[in-house]
């Protein structure tokens, strides 16, 4: 079975659709979406209508639950607070109470195990958290807060923007990368296909190429509060 796995689209619809364009090319048997769907992107809800149109697993990130709930103070610096209260309400104006409530009832983790040889652990950040920020060369972090589940032989989770596979413990922990606002200085849209037959597994990072100066002007045409940030992070691929 190949399995694509998606996370932090971050309302990038350009983004979106190219990674999908280039899923069908890979003939993969599912798609699962790891979490950060809408928030910061100029096309919320477009990303929103095309992930459900997909009926497929979807989790819960921590900018989606920042959607449904608000920015809490220490969730983020203090210096970002603000603008990024501005850009939650801009993207709340563009949803609607079925969209929050979607978000607001998605699972936080995925297993999957069903008629694989492989046990799949998935989840956002960690496996009980949304929040919390483990790092490729943090080894201890990986063990402690990563690999929580002992039967699983593969974990899988977005979140830091950064993709990677380590091998640990005979078991392997890949990040997805993101699709829609990469951190790690390549702006090509990041997602991971896992390829599981006969108890081994095959990961493959892929890297898609958008129209990202469309996406830049879709940020001036929406009126999107922080458009010289967000524009820069698309271009070169760094944080905000």
């Amino acid at each position: 079975m190949r399995i694509a796995f998606l996370s932090d689209i971050h309302g990038n619809a350009t983004a979106l659709e190219a990674v999908l364009g280039d899923l069908r090319s890979q003939q993969v048997d599912k798609i699962c979406f790891l979490g950060d769907l809408c928030f910061r992107g100029p096309e919320p809800k477009r990303v929103l209508d095309i992930v459900r149109s997909l009926e497929t697993d979807v989790i819960k990130g921590n900018a989606d639950e920042w959607l449904v709930r608000g920015i809490k103070e220490g969730e983020v610096p203090d210096s970002a607070l603000s603008i990024m209260q501005q850009e939650r309400d801009w993207t709340l104006q563009r949803l609607n109470e079925d969209d929050l409530t979607y978000l607001k009832n998605l699972p936080t983790e995925l297993v999957l195990e069903d008629g694989l040889d492989s046990i799949v652990h998935a989840f956002h950040a960690t496996p009980t958290s949304l929040f919390d920020v483990v790092l490729p060369d943090q080894t201890k972090e990986i063990e402690n807060n990563l690999m929580q589940r002992d039967d699983a032989d593969l974990y899988v989770y977005g979140h830091i923007h950064q993709p990677f596979i380590r091998s640990l413990h005979g078991k392997n922990v890949v990040n997805t990368g993101s699709v829609g606002m990469p951190f790690d200085g390549h702006p090509l849209a990041s997602y991971v296909i896992a390829e599981i037959e006969e108890g081994r597994h095959r990961l493959h990072l892929n890297r898609v190429p958008y129209n990202r100066e469309h996406v830049v002007e879709i940020y001036k045409q929406g009126g999107y509060p922080n458009i010289e940030t967000m524009g820069r992070v698309i271009f070169y691929g760094v944080r905000p």
